[in-house]
């Protein structure tokens, strides 16, 4: 099913109040502060929009499913209509435990050799570079194949992936009438060639179903013959688990080397002591997460921090500030990765908890892990400093990531 100009808003981008986290894409968290201490809950009326900034308020947002709701008015669609992020029980409980079962420990364990091994060879093609972009030659790369593999599609046409990915996720960056139009043209674009990437698959897909394949879409076509899912939210579902399942990773990735970077301290702990890795990627989920904020609908009307929102109102629930929540994380500003209690919401909360979460812990420990083991330090290039992603206020992290590496030689 083609997506439509209706599913589209064509907000003038310098009217929003979130206008802030764009000014300064990978440092939003001075605004962040002066949110949450002078408006913490603000309204901005030209788009109808609540931007909630406290660590309890964002999370009775993402959990309360009585008041607030996945699902989009129809002029305010997202990118993946229809999609599992459109659901409310008990549908998206129901699609969710389909795909579950794709993302189990016992699962995952299975594709850790293949993690392993993607991840070895794309590092041996590196090894004799002093210099290279290790988000678009790495950090990139190795979930894109990933999840490609789950789904049950080829990775040949890995850089496609990525040019439809980054066109869907972005936002308009300013209100000229002509720029607007071109940019909602070539979104609206890059969503129909994806679905219709995807919708070839399934025809192929369904014409060999007697086949006893186990990857993402084979188990979603068996659903649908077994009428657990109908057949147009199966495009929608695989747009998001191809989109979603390389932008969280690469993301992660990337914040976590710019971390250990502005923590040489940590890398060296690090290399002296691997099990710490795990606690670095939940620091980096709550310091540098990979998506700064949810929206969500007011399904039914409520008092939110001495506020009364409205039914149909849309709230912006601003992870990136809630995970430097004063009243949760002490020296909230600090990377800390020996954190006694560190309840980030860096992949969410309640029942759109992020569906690939064991998958990208895995990915970024399995990467990560290696690094160490091959590298002495990695520093910025001067001359070419990294580039943050800058048009989308709810997808954080770096679009190119140039280093200079230190390869540890072995005697």
């Amino acid at each position: 099913m083609k997506t439509t100009y209706e599913s589209i808003v064509m907000i003038p981008t310098n009217k929003l109040i979130e206008k802030k986290a764009l000014e300064n894409p990978y440092e939003p968290f001075a605004w962040y502060k002066e949110m949450r201490e002078k408006e913490p809950i603000c309204f901005n009326p030209q788009n109808d929009m609540w931007n909630v900034f406290l660590y309890d308020d964002v999370k009775i947002v993402l959990e309360d499913k009585e008041h607030f709701s996945s699902i989009m008015p129809k002029k305010k669609k997202p990118p993946f209509p229809k999609s599992i992020l459109e659901m409310n029980p008990p549908k998206h409980t129901q699609i969710r435990s389909i795909v579950n079962r794709s993302f189990t420990p016992k699962v995952l364990e299975a594709w850790e050799p293949r993690i392993q091994k993607i991840t070895e060879d794309i590092l041996t093609q590196l090894s004799n570079r002093e210099t290279f972009d290790i988000v678009r030659e790495l950090f990139y790369p190795l979930p894109v194949i990933v999840i490609a593999e789950m789904l049950g599609v080829s990775a040949k046409d890995m850089e496609k992936f990525k040019k439809w990915s980054d066109i869907i996720v972005s936002s308009p960056s300013h209100e000229d009438p002509d720029y607007l139009t071109e940019f909602f043209h070539i979104r609206l674009q890059a969503e129909n060639e994806l679905g219709d990437f995807f919708e070839e698959i399934l025809q192929i897909k369904r014409g060999n179903s007697k086949e006893n394949s186990n990857d993402i879409i084979s188990l979603l076509v068996q659903s649908e013959a077994d009428n657990k899912i109908s057949g147009e939210e199966i495009v929608p579902f695989c747009k998001l688990l191809l989109v979603a399942g390389n932008e969280t990773t690469t993301n992660l990735l990337g914040n976590a080397l710019y971390c250990l970077i502005e923590n040489p301290d940590v890398y060296e702990q690090l290399q002296q002591d691997l099990s710490l890795i795990p606690k670095v990627i939940e620091e980096v989920l709550r310091y540098r997460s990979p998506t700064q904020r949810i929206v969500r609908r007011v399904k039914k009307g409520m008092q939110l921090n001495g506020q009364t929102l409205k039914v149909n109102q849309i709230v912006s629930a601003w992870i990136g500030s809630a995970n430097r929540d004063s009243q949760y994380f002490n020296d909230a500003d600090s990377f800390n990765i020996h954190r006694p209690r560190n309840p980030h919401l860096g992949f969410g909360y309640g029942i759109n908890f992020c569906l690939g979460t064991r998958l990208a812990r895995l990915e970024a420990t399995i990467i990560l892990t290696e690094i160490m083991k091959k590298y002495k330090s990695f520093s910025f290039i001067d001359h070419n400093l990294p580039i943050p992603i800058s048009n989308s206020r709810s997808i954080y992290g770096l679009k190119t990531f140039p280093v200079k590496s230190e390869i540890i030689h072995i005697e």
